[in-house]
């Protein structure tokens, strides 16, 4: 079990290499007071850029009804399916159910951050919804993240040294992805149990998956991308900026490739 980390420079010294951490409650310098997550849920699953995956059951045929069914389903027989949920826009909804967000969550963390001497492209908020039992995937990310547990109970799963597990540079190119998480030995697993109000540091390009222990889980992530120190890139995502220059027609790096100050 990895301890939280405390004080702004004890975050300062561990961000840039793994494992993942918690972060102590008093460290983060926001709070918010969210909806209930079934409300969140029934509202944005109409949303168009709303993303969602049925887990259950293992008829394809049902599987299928249920996913062309699940924004228009009464919620109450949505409860009892299996299904995990994102969204990637949530500035879309800063003057509905997230109205005083940007305020009382983005700037102050954003300042913290900055007085840190931290630089960064995209600080942005994502939300992951999910129902008991579910899990995401196998994979890893290109950013950063600060992840906020806001409701429910789950588990974030990553390794003691990822390094052992995939490298930097197959991380790149997408050598993670996968529904399930290979076979490993146990002792390697890094684990964080994470209840309302939690909080963690999640490296970029390190591999983890997370599972849903209760009927709803809900969760922020701030991804942070292009994030470095006094100009300094994470380990890990020096493997990324390399990528870059060696591939820059890659169709998708107008997104973190250059840092702004």
């Amino acid at each position: 079990m990895q301890t939280p980390v405390t004080t702004s420079e004890e975050f300062v010294t561990r961000w840039r290499t793994p494992p993942n951490f918690p972060v102590a409650a008093p460290l983060v310098p926001f709070e918010f007071q969210f909806p209930k997550a079934v409300d969140i849920l029934d509202h944005i699953r109409r949303d168009n850029e709303v993303r969602y995956t049925v887990l259950d059951p293992d008829d394809w045929q049902v599987r299928l009804d249920r996913t062309a069914a699940f924004r228009s389903a009464p919620l109450e027989e949505l409860l009892t399916w299996r299904f995990r949920l994102v969204h990637f826009n949530l500035s879309r909804f800063y003057k509905d159910f997230l109205e005083g967000f940007q305020n009382d969550v983005m700037t102050p963390w954003r300042t913290f951050l900055s007085a840190q001497g931290f630089t960064w492209q995209r600080c942005a908020p994502l939300l992951f919804i999910s129902s008991q039992g579910a899990a995401s995937t196998y994979h890893n990310d290109n950013s950063h993240g600060l992840v906020w547990q806001v409701e429910g109970v789950k588990a974030f799963h990553s390794y003691v040294d990822p390094d052992r597990v995939l490298a930097a540079e197959d991380a790149v190119i997408g050598k993670t992805t996968a529904e399930e998480p290979p076979a490993h030995n146990e002792a390697e697993r890094l684990s964080i149990r994470m209840e309302p109000g939690d909080t963690l540091w999640s490296h970029a390009l390190t591999p983890h998956w997370v599972t849903s222990e209760t009927p709803l889980s809900m969760s922020i992530n701030l991804s942070h991308g292009a994030l470095c120190h006094h100009g300094v890139y994470a380990e890990r995502e020096v493997a990324l900026r390399r990528y870059w220059d060696d591939h820059p027609a890659e169709a998708w790096l107008h997104d973190l490739r250059n840092t702004r100050y």
